[in-house]
């Protein structure tokens, strides 16, 4: 497939927000340019090289006056958790993914050229404990960050470090916090500087299969549903869907037993109820679904060395639909 056809094939629609992150609509930002062929502002993708882990700083401190989930000392997670909530338990899990939602913006207005992933640890984990939360990935399991950064090839669970940011990266944030005894999770993939048009388009479909994704919510209708709509969209632009990682249920306990994948598996036949919370968190891949993991346990690379991006909202299912959560008032 030749560059026109991969850009007609992976633009946006007139109505929906322009590739290049600009946040204008497409027909008022790059739909002419994109018509005469490659966008001019989209230089080719330099040699990129492969991802290198860093110098992890020691776990920052949390106050004692924090509330903290189960695990927050001994790295183990007890409770499971019941998946479906009652009102008084989403009200109190909206409050903790408001808090997450802004932790998210706040730390993604850090992301540039020259920031280290652990000054971006640093932001969030500031900006949660000044909201009174405690930052949920802190010790889960024993990972010792307060924040996922995940770049270029990262697919998830990458471990902030002292690498700086270079121009041209893709880096997604993946924020949880622990708040009025609720976790709230929701990650974005953000362009460091001027990143080609492939990484640009990359993002840009993985930001529509987070959309297909929760449209595809409804009580009543088998939980397969969401990865059926994720994988057709991705496909449909020549992209991967990892499969190894998945979303999940969450409220008092950072994972309950749901666990939402984002490729169609037809023996999936859990059917969603309302009041049901879960994430939904596409990982879309330029090359293969399939994945590596470096030696610290934690970090998930695509296993061709290709760039991967993921967006992610918690959910809660309605009577008619899903209630996005992990928005800011």
């Amino acid at each position: 497939m030749n560059e026109t056809e991969l850009l007609a094939r992976a633009r946006p629609g007139r109505n929906d927000p322009c590739w290049c992150g600009s946040g204008q609509k497409y027909k008022k930002c790059h739909l002419d340019e994109d018509s005469r062929g490659a966008a001019p502002d989209a230089p080719a993708r330099p040699h990129r090289r492969p991802l290198r882990p860093g110098v992890v700083s020691p776990r920052r401190a949390v106050p004692a006056t924090i509330p903290r989930p189960d695990y927050a000392s001994s790295g183990r997670p007890k409770a499971q958790g019941r998946d479906v909530k009652t009102p008084e338990e989403l009200v109190r899990l909206r409050r903790a993914c408001r808090a997450a939602a802004r932790v998210l913006r706040v730390t993604g207005e850090a992301v540039r050229a020259g920031v280290t992933t652990d000054a971006l640890d640093e932001f969030a984990h500031a900006e949660t404990l000044r909201l009174g939360g405690y930052p949920s990935p802190l010790n889960y399991r024993g990972y010792p960050k307060s924040l996922c950064t995940s770049v270029n090839e990262v697919i998830c669970h990458g471990i902030p470090d002292s690498r700086p940011l270079e121009d041209g990266d893709i880096v997604n944030l993946d924020v949880t916090v622990y708040l009025d005894g609720m976790h709230g999770d929701c990650s974005a993939t953000f362009l460091v500087g001027q990143v080609d048009g492939e990484g640009r388009r990359l993002v840009q479909v993985a930001r529509e299969c987070l959309a297909k994704g929760i449209a595809a919510v409804r009580p009543g209708r088998p939980i397969s549903d969401i990865g059926r709509a994720i994988e057709s969209h991705a496909s449909r632009h020549g992209y991967g869907v990892v499969r190894s990682y998945c979303g999940h249920g969450i409220g008092e306990t950072f994972h309950t037993t749901i666990q939402i994948p984002h490729h169609y598996d037809p023996s999936l036949r859990r059917t969603m109820e309302k009041g049901m919370t879960f994430t939904v968190e596409p990982m879309i891949t330029e090359g293969t679904w399939q994945d590596l993991l470096w030696d610290d346990g934690w970090t998930a690379v695509t296993a061709d060395g290709k760039r991967s991006a993921q967006f992610e909202h918690t959910l809660a299912v309605t009577d008619d639909g899903a209630e996005i959560l992990t928005l800011e008032e």
